[in-house]
């Protein structure tokens, strides 16, 4: 289990200065948190004007106060970079996934990847439509993944523990990519995700441990 943050930068004048300034410190923490298991996942959220809005950070553990503690250490968090945030229970799915970063390696100049946050309907039949066609959506996925395609992905989860939502994270540059790929899903063509935001990213060369079921 894990948790998953998406947390959001200010809009005004400032918020890029105070990102840039708070950057390096935010880097030595969550190269820290990579190293020793506790962040599987720490990526920036693009527009499509390829600014900065956020970050999507997903933690190792169920516990609450891991995120709590997070944000407390969290130059972001601290330094007034995000000024909101919302945290989900998540579940990464257990595939064969190549290593998400070279460590050490700067970032790519460019958008390189696009982040899929996917939630399913509301409605009372949400759930049985994406139990309905969970096994040919994890059939269409398994290759992605072995292939880099697919670098990461999960279900988010409700504070009961049902799937609501899905994050993904596929190698398309841009959002017209993203959807050709999307629209191949059994999630999409079976009516499971209904509401869909796509961001931009690229990754660090973090010192993350193995996903589940990478190889």
């Amino acid at each position: 289990m894990a948790l998953a943050l998406l947390a959001f930068d200010g809009s005004d004048s400032g918020a890029a200065a105070r990102r840039s300034a708070a950057r390096q410190a935010h880097l030595d923490l969550i190269t820290a948190m990579a190293e020793d298991g506790r962040l599987a996942l720490g990526a920036p959220l693009f527009d499509n004007a390829g600014r900065i809005v956020g970050s999507l950070m997903v933690l190792s553990g169920d516990d609450p106060s891991v995120v709590d503690a997070y944000l407390a250490a969290e130059p972001f968090a601290t330094e007034g970079v995000w000024v909101r945030h919302e945290v989900h229970p998540f579940r990464i799915a257990a595939l064969p996934y190549r290593p998400l970063t070279v460590p050490g390696a700067p970032p790519p100049a460019e958008r390189t990847h696009t982040v899929i946050v996917a939630w399913d309907g509301r409605d009372d039949g949400a759930l049985d439509r994406r139990l309905a066609v969970r096994e040919a959506h994890f059939a269409r996925v398994r290759p992605h993944a072995e292939s880099g395609m697919l670098a990461f992905g999960g279900a988010i989860l409700d504070d009961a523990g049902k799937m609501v939502g899905s994050i993904a994270v596929i190698r398309a540059a841009d959002d017209g990519s993203a959807r050709s790929w999307m629209a191949d899903d059994p999630y999409v063509s079976g009516d499971v995700w209904r509401d869909v935001t796509l961001y931009g990213t690229r990754f660090a060369g973090l010192p993350y441990r193995p996903l589940p079921g990478a190889a």
